[in-house]
């Protein structure tokens, strides 16, 4: 059930789409947000058993008083890790690798790994590492590698630092934070060696398999690591936030540096993809649905989605991680699935309920004191009751 809302002034540009015409939950409570000016701009977006609110709000570009829609485009950054865990799943379900298979078993570099010991008088220690680095740890930031390379902010950030099989190559030759399997620390890196694996395993480069196997099936035709100049002009445009002054538009940050769209972009898994929120919205309803897309195509089966992507892999750790998704450690029939990303965007899904939470904005620093009342929001819509009596009576179906 969906209704089409508009609302349009000199100040505020909002769409909506909404359970009901008089209740839109998330529209109210930003709006005054984007009213005083402190919020530049959002989509919000809730599903639960196929009621949509989706709720567009403020700008893409303030300046310029451009609407941010659901076909604006934005950087997804880490969001792009749960695209990876897909492919690493794929290869799971097709019996091509396993999970704990040792990542020197395709990236022979990681046959020999060293882990970070004690410095004392500015001498280091190293000592060899005991554990064997598995495709599990790399992709639930178990490995013990650290965020990023070396000076990856000289190098252009992000999706501009170097290949996926150069980035697995030089982290070998970097000794670990700790023993693999050990503790955890979240890592690009390690998502980043994750698809080198699915290089080696398909003989594609790893951007390619994606496009193949999950972005054409699924129609998700905006999405990708180079954007064009007609997508970079339609951007959502990234804006710091302070205290003390109103928001500042920024052309890019350290950690993912213009130029994007030229043959300097060397696409990363752990944060480099571009995309819409209808396009997104694409990817994260195949997880709600447990593998099938809203178009019908199948990408995972439902047991590959419940097993290796709903739940976390890390054995025997209280804190949840799946292949590139936060994940909880144990599913109790109510758990959520999905990941953010570095500029604030969000995506969680219950596959129980069918419900989805997706947020999308461009943002960095603080303070967002919208936060709580879009908590509150969400709340209010997965809490309410849906009149079902006249689907009911419809389908003849009893409840």
């Amino acid at each position: 059930m969906k209704i089409r809302i508009f609302i349009a002034s000199l100040a505020l540009s909002i769409a909506a789409f909404a359970v009901d015409s008089g209740t839109h939950y998330a529209s109210d409570a930003l709006l005054p947000f984007i009213e005083n000016g402190s919020l530049p701009g959002a989509v919000s977006v809730f599903i639960q058993d196929g009621v949509e609110e989706v709720a567009c709000l403020g700008w893409a570009d303030a300046e310029a008083k451009r609407p941010i829609t659901l076909d604006s485009h934005f950087m997804q950054c880490s969001q792009t890790k749960g695209f990876c865990g897909v492919t690493i799943a794929m290869l799971v379900e097709e019996g091509k690798i396993s999970l704990d298979d040792p990542v020197s078993k395709y990236l022979p570099e990681f046959g020999s790994l060293w882990v970070k010991g004690e410095e004392t008088n500015g001498v280091r220690t190293i000592r060899k590492a005991q554990n064997v680095l598995t495709i599990r740890h790399c992709m639930n930031h178990t490995g013990g590698f650290d965020f990023e390379l070396p000076n990856y902010h000289d190098m252009g950030g992000w999706s501009r630092r170097m290949p996926l099989r150069s980035v697995a190559a030089t982290a070998a030759a970097i000794p670990l934070l700790f023993e693999p399997g050990t503790k955890v620390k979240y890592s690009n890196v390690g998502i980043d060696i994750g698809a080198a694996v699915v290089e080696k395993v398909t003989g594609k480069r790893w951007e390619e398999f994606l496009k193949e196997r999950v972005l054409e099936p699924l129609e998700m035709g905006e999405t990708g690591f180079w954007p064009t100049d007609a997508q970079l002009a339609d951007r959502i445009w990234l804006y710091s936030l302070s205290p003390d002054r109103s928001p500042l538009r920024r052309v890019d940050d350290r950690s993912m540096q213009a130029p994007f769209g030229d043959d300097r972009v060397f696409p990363s898994a752990g944060a480099g993809l571009w995309t819409t929120a209808r396009d997104q919205l694409k990817f994260y309803k195949m997880l709600m649905n447990l593998g099938v897309g809203e178009n019908g195509a199948r990408i995972l089966k439902e047991e590959t989605v419940k097993s290796i992507l709903a739940v976390s892999t890390r054995i025997g750790m209280k804190e949840g991680y799946s292949l590139g998704l936060n994940a909880p450690v144990e599913d109790f029939g109510d758990a959520w699935f999905g990941h953010g990303g570095a500029w604030g965007t969000n995506c969680m899904v219950n596959w129980h309920r069918k419900g989805l939470k997706l947020w999308v904005v461009q943002l960095t620093g603080k303070p967002r004191p919208w936060d709580k009342a879009r908590e509150e929001a969400a709340n209010q819509f997965f809490s309410r009751t849906i009149d079902n009596t006249g689907a009911n009576a419809y389908t003849g179906r009893v409840e």
